[in-house]
């Protein structure tokens, strides 16, 4: 049967119509004839929210040769900053002759101009591409973009490489030059390595831009014949639960659209490696309808823990939790603790590592001179001290150095830094990292910081669940974008009962029957939730959130003025400087599939 199709093809740079099938030639653009035009950037940070260019190096290269290079310095507006100096060797005395990026960018833009666009971790260097372009009001042309780090995935075996890193991938074909964090160097680097995967593509086929694009994004016939499970699920918000043949939970995801959701697991654009794998062994997809997307989001936490999945990687084990407690006895002492029970003790936490728990037990330790030994001492009969009072850091009870009510004030400071002001831990150990830095041990500083970090984070989280916990219920509601309202019973920090309002209806009657309905729950032991501490971070989410009004407060909510929130710039400047500590990586951890 013969076929004719009316297409466009292009020519040069611009197109024409033709009324007759084109050949096989035409077809795509082959990878032979196509400019590449391999990029790399250095920046002041990882986030072109926040940070900006340093560096361009780019190489042109067609056919296997290279037809040119642009390398340039940028000039930012802010501090080049003294741990990326040391990474880059690009310092602010190199940049102050360099153009801005008004000058710089216009000029590579230019440079790439009818090119295919190339980087490894593509997003990282394209995001502060269109960051730019956009600051400059230029616009964006439809580059076409391939990254040699997810390429290199699908291309490679695990045997050869075990990461995707340009070092790694460099190494792997043998690059003429290494990369270096200099941005000319890591692009003619990426040069070689483009090569070396196009080379190993070549052998299977693959001899146009199109076909190479593909690639990239192949699903596996397994995805393709499990595309039907989708259409079992309802289009609408809740939660989805993928199983095996035997009825085990695999994966537990939500969705405000279940169907569109779960439709993308069985299409190009889901590239995990264990989503593929879960996907071939998976023969059934559940959805559940919830009323509210705060219902879905609590009832994925709850079905996580419940069922397990082995697909899920957070959450699965809720129960872990660890929680620092101030016993109850003449001389309490911090002991690290599985459980929260009704013993008067003062408690916090949760911890989801022993290590973060360790820490903050070692924040209080290096702050209040609180007894560290582990047994029962008794104010009628003395004991010899340890090192530790030697050292200053305890004031012996054991030994009868201090009495009870001496002790007791050492005990009080742990039990307020806990539940109200943790002002005294926070200015001691403060007072250390300053002194510290000033002596230039960074990183025992850094140390008593994380420390401090740890401490401050678990306080945050445990007041402002404690507090919500003690409220025997709590009604709120939102206005739906389409009317009417959302409405929630949260019980001792548990979402008890959940369901909506039709828009033009008085809410009232709808909340009374969400009341007279909603799951009875028992009041915990104090300061834990009756739900999961991810639960209960989920509901205060959705309390603070933009529009939520309470309608019915049983019992008192609310935490001291100075409490831990005061300092909530501890935790800030930590995760900054977390985030800064690794500003390039390509997060995505991506591995070779094969």
């Amino acid at each position: 049967m013969e076929r004719r199709r009316v297409g466009q093809t292009r020519t040069g740079g611009g197109s024409a119509l033709y009324g007759v099938q084109g050949t096989i030639d035409e077809i795509g653009l082959p990878l032979a004839s196509t400019t590449f035009v391999v990029v790399d950037l250095e920046t002041t940070g990882g986030s072109p929210n926040t940070s900006e260019i340093t560096e361009i190096g780019a190489v042109k290269v067609r056919g296997g040769a290279v037809v040119g290079t642009f390398a340039t310095l940028v000039r930012p507006t802010v501090p080049v900053p003294p741990f990326i100096a040391v990474l880059t060797g690009i310092t602010d005395a190199m940049l102050v002759d360099a153009p801005p990026i008004s000058a710089a960018l216009p000029a590579f833009m230019e440079f790439a101009r009818g090119s295919v666009l190339v980087a490894h971790n593509a997003p990282f260097d394209i995001g502060f591409l269109r960051a730019g372009c956009e600051q400059l009001g230029m616009a964006w042309p439809r580059f076409q973009v391939l990254d040699t780090a997810r390429l290199a995935r699908r291309v490679l075996a695990r045997d050869e490489a075990h990461n995707c890193k340009l070092s790694t991938l460099a190494q792997l074909f043998r690059a003429t030059t290494m990369p270096t964090h200099r941005a000319l160097d890591d692009a003619k680097a990426t040069v070689d390595v483009l090569h070396g995967l196009l080379e190993r593509l070549g052998n299977v086929g693959v001899h146009t831009v199109e076909e190479l694009s593909l690639w990239q994004s192949t699903v596996t016939p397994a995805q393709r014949s499990k595309r039907h499970l989708a259409e079992q699920v309802p289009a609408a918000p809740g939660v989805y639960v993928f199983a095996d043949d035997g009825g085990r939970a695999l994966y537990v995801g939500k969705s405000k659209n279940m169907r569109t959701r779960v439709r993308t697991y069985f299409t190009a654009s889901e590239t995990r490696t264990r989503m593929t794998e879960m996907i071939a062994i998976a023969s059934s997809v559940t959805g559940i309808e919830c009323a509210t997307n705060l219902e879905a989001e609590v009832r994925e936490l709850r079905l996580i823990g419940e069922r397990k999945p082995r697909y899920n990687r957070r959450s699965r084990h809720p129960e872990r939790g660890s929680w620092l407690k101030l016993t109850v006895e003449a001389f309490p002492r911090l002991s690290l603790v599985r459980q929260v029970r009704d013993d008067g003790a003062v408690y916090l936490g949760p911890f989801g590592s022993k290590r973060n728990a360790e820490a903050a037990m070692t924040a209080v330790h290096e702050a209040i001179p609180i007894r560290q030994c582990t047994q029962r001492l008794s104010p009628h009969r003395p004991v010899s001290a340890c090192i530790l009072a030697d050292m200053g850091r305890c004031g012996a009870p054991c030994s009868g150095a201090e009495s009870t009510d001496q002790y007791a004030v050492h005990a009080e400071a742990v039990r307020t830094a806990f539940t109200g002001d943790p002002e005294t831990v926070v200015r001691r150990l403060r007072a250390r990292i300053d002194a510290l830095a000033d002596r230039q041990r960074y990183e025992d500083a850094a140390s008593h910081r994380d420390r401090l970090t740890a401490f401050v984070r678990a306080a945050m989280r445990c007041q402002r669940m404690g507090a919500l916990a003690a409220v025997p219920q709590l009604v709120a509601a939102r206005r739906l974008e389409a009317g009417g309202w959302e409405l929630h019973v949260i019980r001792h920090a548990r979402l008890a009962a959940a369901g909506t309002s039709p828009p033009g209806a008085d809410p009232r009657p709808y909340v009374d029957s969400l009341v007279a309905t909603a799951e009875t729950v028992a009041p915990p032991p104090p300061p834990q939730p009756a739900g999961t501490a991810e639960e209960a971070e989920c509901i205060l989410r959705w309390l603070d959130s933009s529009g939520v009004r309470l309608v019915e407060v049983d019992g008192c909510w609310s935490f001291p003025a100075r409490s831990a929130a005061t300092y909530a710039d501890v935790v800030a400047a930590a995760d900054a400087d977390a985030l800064g500590a690794r500003p390039f990586a390509d997060r995505r951890g991506l591995r070779p599939a094969g």
